[in-house]
């Protein structure tokens, strides 16, 4: 069902600082930076390997990033799989009774399809599902 690790997603009280950190001291080259207005994030992808570290900055106090960083300080805010078809992954899930946060895929970074689980489903880890956008 899960290809590789796609990402790795850490929320970031502010992105500029975040990247510099990433990509001067940790030399991860900066490679997409956009904003998802769709999950309330500005988001960049960093290479690591065939993998990303995703910084989220929230867009505001009451997205669900910002509620993170609210409750839980800035840090590690998901583990993201690529799959190479989303809706058979979700189906999948839901058929082995997982709770799901998200019942058919959204939108995301680069116009990848992405769907997310429940953290009370996956030991307390927010799961994402990620078809990128040329599988689609």
């Amino acid at each position: 069902m899960f290809e590789a690790l796609d990402h790795i997603g850490v929320a970031v009280a502010e992105l500029d600082p975040a990247i510099e950190f990433y990509r001067d001291v940790l030399e991860l080259p900066l490679e997409h930076r956009e904003t998802v207005a769709e999950q309330g994030v500005e988001a960049a992808l960093l290479g690591v390997g065939e993998s990303h570290v995703e910084l989220l900055a929230p867009l505001g106090a009451e997205t669900p990033v910002g509620k993170f960083i609210e409750k839980r300080g800035p840090g590690i805010h998901h583990a993201a799989y690529r799959c190479r078809d989303v809706e058979s992954a979700l189906e999948h899930c839901r058929a082995a009774g997982l709770r799901l946060i998200d019942e058919r895929p959204r939108r995301g970074i680069r116009g990848s399809l992405v769907a997310f689980l429940h953290p009370a489903a996956t030991g307390g880890v927010l799961t994402e599902l990620v078809q990128p956008a040329g599988d689609h």
